[in-house]
């Protein structure tokens, strides 16, 4: 008898403990956010979210207003919709709320790296030296040179005909954007003398390319890689890109190369003060490779695919860059050296920027994660104080939350190439309820895990524009061509990719 009791208090212990971890026994605390757990234990809201992120999260935002709490996948995501109450939470003390056990976990996921504690302080140190100030403008040259590398090389070579070309709008920006990084930041194949030069630098086109479509096999398993839903089939797949990238990417062939960054081999060598193997700093590198280069060419397709789509903007940036080079004292035509785009002719034309930061409101869509490490609350913008649970996470996604809301953006869906400008230049200011606004886009995230590389994923992305604009005349083959829907699988990392590519002509414009 005594054993059966024993038996059935265990099972009775098992069964709780279960439906504990299930989800089954929480219940929304006096104060807290209001809770919505879905009607399936553990994965709660789960397949909901994965399936489209910002569709769900709006309908939750019109079910329960702008705080709210919901599980996914065994955890307690609390959304904070309200834009005023950003602020307090990227700045929150990392005692309270912090984003490394979240960010560890999924490039360990995703990466294969183990972070070590001096990780996140290596990549911020290494990027304040060499993708900001003195250092960027180092970064800002090297990817010009290596953008001229991939892009006029034939002009270069006397191969120029004024025909129109033919591609693919989104493969294209992607390609050269990708190659180029990679080229400016992993260094490029070493040389002696001018006889060898050239034979280098097809090495490098033909190297770098073979790189991209290796690349973007892995990004297109990336999503569910993340969310650990691949298939048999597709984990085997994604763990042969992954030894392949590790080796290709490899320190040891790394430092066989000329030119490589300041900002990738500084933080190799950090990394091995810190007694972080060479195995983990090859998987390291494949890291740094995809968070350089994983957004930008998304983005610059976006951009000229809206410039393409509405020839006044066309027509005013086209006009921006071409004065900003006649100043620069530099003429593009045939037999003359090509073009050096430098720092300070980027920081010359505002209407360029607020093209690409109106293409990045509607496309960029990061999600902000901060694990919940004490009891604490947060006070909205209309003085409620809400109680945020320990062991929970809390998130934003600026997207749905502002950047698309037409309180803050009128017209929010249409790309307005002059949004972020007054009529006389000068920035504009942003509004909600008849408040100024801090947070009114977000597409590099914000505090302490705001992009480190943002100003030199900016000066690539215009760099290549700049240069598209330069040398070439460009349309859309259909000039009726509609906006390609967006794959929602990918809400929450980054740059948002169509579902189809865009056809699109160009020709030397001289």
């Amino acid at each position: 008898m005594a054993l059966w009791v024993t038996l059935l208090c265990s099972l009775v212990a098992s069964l709780l403990g279960g439906l504990y971890l299930l989800g089954a026994f929480r219940r929304r605390r006096a104060n807290e956010p209001p809770l919505d757990k879905g009607h399936i234990p553990w994965l709660g809201y789960a397949l909901d979210f994965r399936k489209d992120s910002s569709e769900f999260l709006k309908r939750m935002q019109r079910k329960h207003g702008d705080i709210f709490t919901v599980l996914l996948g065994g955890y307690y995501f609390t959304f904070v919709m309200d834009p005023f109450c950003f602020g307090a939470i990227v700045k929150e003390s990392r005692a309270k709320l912090d984003f490394k056990k979240f960010a560890s976990e999924l490039v360990r996921r995703v990466f294969g790296y183990q972070s070590v504690e001096a990780s996140h302080k290596i990549i911020q140190l290494s990027s304040t030296k060499h993708l900001m100030g003195d250092g960027l403008v180092v970064m800002t040259q090297a990817m010009m040179e290596n953008l001229q590398k991939l892009m006029l090389f034939k002009m270069n070579s006397g191969e120029r005909e004024r025909t129109w070309q033919e591609d693919s709008l989104f493969n294209y920006c992607y390609n050269i954007i990708f190659r180029a990084g990679y080229l400016a930041l992993y260094g490029s194949e070493p040389h002696q003398g001018a006889d060898n030069k050239e034979k280098a630098n097809e090495h490098d086109r033909v190297h770098s390319d073979e790189l991209f479509y290796e690349f973007r096999k892995y990004d297109r398993l990336f999503p569910r890689l993340a969310y650990a839903v691949l298939p048999p089939k597709d984990k085997i797949e994604a763990e042969r890109l992954k030894r392949l990238f590790w080796s290709m990417l490899s320190v040891k062939k790394s430092r066989q190369k000329d030119n490589i960054s300041g900002w990738v081999s500084d933080q190799e060598q950090s990394l091995a003060e810190n007694g972080v193997p060479e195995y983990m700093r090859d998987r390291f590198m494949f890291l740094l490779l995809w968070a350089s280069q994983g957004n930008t060419g998304p983005a610059a397709f976006w951009l000229l695919f809206y410039l393409m789509k509405h020839p006044e903007a066309m027509k005013a940036v086209k006009e921006e860059v071409d004065k900003v080079s006649r100043e620069s004292g530099q003429e593009v035509k045939p037999g003359r050296p090509p073009i050096n785009v430098t720092r300070d002719m980027l920081n010359q034309t505002p209407l360029l920027d607020s093209a690409l930061e109106e293409t990045l409101r509607l496309v960029a869509a990061p999600i902000l994660i901060r694990a919940v490490l004490q009891d604490m609350t947060l006070k909205t913008s209309d003085g409620t104080e809400y109680a945020l649970r320990k062991g929970d996470r809390v998130a934003l996604f600026p997207h749905a939350s502002v950047q698309m809301d037409p309180e803050i953006h009128p017209e929010p869906h249409r790309f307005k190439y002059d949004r972020f400008l007054n009529p006389d230049g000068t920035r504009k200011d942003f509004y909600k309820n008849g408040k100024k606004l801090k947070y009114f886009s977000m597409p590099w995230g914000a505090g302490i895990s705001i992009c480190p590389g943002r100003f030199f994923a900016t000066n690539e992305m215009k760099l290549f524009v700049f240069l598209m604009l330069t040398y070439y005349d460009l349309e859309l083959l259909d000039g009726e061509e509609e906006i390609p829907p967006i794959d929602s699988s990918r809400w929450g990392f980054g740059t948002m990719q169509p579902i189809r590519d865009v056809r699109f002509r160009y020709r030397p414009r001289f």
